[in-house]
């Protein structure tokens, strides 16, 4: 099963962190997963380190690619099928980043990782 991270659940994980819930982790090591990082926390690491909000994540902002494919992470594109669903999703929430990876799960058919409840109001099913 492929499964993908929004962008705090891949950095716990990347960064060896215990805040993974236990679904989280016994989902990410069953033997059929397949876990996926989407270009999209790609683009929110790097956003929160220039504005200062994240600076926790540099690392994996200034090196992304090596490192989530060193951690054996398929790497998902944003397509304009994910552009068009985010853009036009219903639901107050605004957060761009979020919105993208709700319209990635929900294109690609694929569970997030997350602990933020804002996306089962996108009606993203979510592993936590």
């Amino acid at each position: 099963m492929r499964i993908l991270f929004d962008s705090h659940s891949l950095f716990w994980f990347l960064d060896g962190r215990p805040r993974l819930s236990p679904g989280a982790r016994r989902a990410a090591g069953e033997k059929d997963a397949v876990l996926v990082a989407s270009a999209v926390s790609a683009w929110e690491f790097a956003n929160k380190v220039r504005i200062g909000k994240w600076p926790e994540v540099r690392r994996f902002a200034e090196d992304f690619v090596a490192l989530v494919t060193a951690e054996r992470f398929e790497l998902l594109s944003i397509t304009p099928e994910h552009a068009g669903l985010a853009g036009l999703m219903l639901g107050p929430h605004r957060d761009p980043f979020d919105r993208m990876l709700a319209a990635q799960s929900q294109i690609e058919g694929m569970p997030l990782v997350t602990a933020d409840p804002v996306f089962k109001a996108f009606g993203t099913q979510v592993i936590w």
